[in-house]
């Protein structure tokens, strides 16, 4: 095996496990909820993860100038824009479903850069979206026909973390993804922290249990994540990673009927399988159809 292959092979490794971890996180944070304000969860996770990440950059602070700062800061605005919308909305909706919603990033993120890159979505793009769309309604709507805020909220989410992977995909070229992961959770700590001050008192009589919580959300689902995130995605085809990072919707949930009991209808178990056929679709254009198909053919 050569070394591009070993790099393929542990850039997807690092987005699995990055998914695994992720998938834990819905849970954890909506019992961490129950004890302590969103903002100054995602304010001690960011500023947490930042130290963190910045102390294990050491020397390679160095390296930082005008591109590595306008990197970091455009990460970091997406992401954090993407956590608060997510975190507010796990308020009002279960760990499963808060898991399947944001995951619809992956369908967008192509219409996103349409919007960027002027590159057209394709047949699957577009047949992705309208299956999505489909997913997203049983999921979400009421029997009025009305939707859950939280729900709302996570596929706002969802649009955050869209461009945050295109932002991602563009910024780690030839950078190194150790400064560029630290720098983006310093610019979302000092959003969240600035924030949380301004709006929440601390909250200083929250049980242990809940700080032994975030301290989870801090070092594992963001300080180790979205290191082995940005360097899966260095070695991994931006199509492969997306495919990759949907599997956190699936280990969210699994994890969320195990350890949160949540229940799933009908109407929603159809809507998650909708979503992520939605999702499997966009990313890869059926290709595993096609080259079995092939393969068929050519016995």
């Amino acid at each position: 095996m050569s070394k591009t292959d070993n790099k393929g092979l542990l850039g997807r490794l690092a987005l699995l496990v990055t998914t695994l971890i992720w998938g834990s996180s819905f849970v954890i944070q909506k019992s961490a909820l129950d004890s302590i304000p969103t903002l100054w969860i995602l304010a001690v996770r960011f500023c947490g993860a930042a130290v963190i990440l910045l102390a294990a950059c050491g020397k390679k602070l160095r390296k930082l100038d005008r591109e590595y700062i306008r990197g970091g800061v455009v990460m970091g605005v997406c992401v954090s824009a993407a956590y608060a919308v997510q975190t507010f909305g796990l308020v009002y909706t279960t760990p499963g479903k808060n898991a399947f919603l944001t995951a619809t990033y992956c369908v967008m993120v192509p219409f996103l850069a349409w919007g960027i890159n002027k590159k057209k979505p394709d047949v699957y793009n577009i047949a992705a979206a309208l299956l999505c769309i489909i997913g997203i309604g049983f999921v979400s709507l009421g029997k009025d026909l009305s939707v859950n805020v939280g729900d709302l909220l996570t596929i706002c989410c969802g649009l955050f973390y869209g461009l945050h992977i295109i932002a991602t995909d563009k910024y780690v070229e030839g950078r190194d993804p150790l400064v560029l992961t630290a720098l983006q959770f310093a610019v979302g700590g000092v959003i969240f922290l600035t924030s949380a001050l301004l709006t929440e008192p601390f909250p200083a009589s929250a049980p242990s249990g809940a700080w032994f919580e975030i301290t989870y959300l801090c070092v594992m689902c963001s300080a180790v994540c979205f290191l082995l995130q940005t360097v899966g995605q260095k070695y991994t085809p931006p199509s492969a990673a997306a495919v990759i990072m949907t599997l956190e919707s699936v280990f969210g949930t699994v994890i969320s009927i195990i350890f949160y009991h949540e229940r799933l209808t009908a109407a929603i178990a159809a809507g998650f399988v909708i979503i992520f056929v939605s999702i499997i679709i966009s990313e890869t254009k059926l290709s595993f159809i096609k080259r079995n198909a092939e393969k068929t053919g050519a016995q």
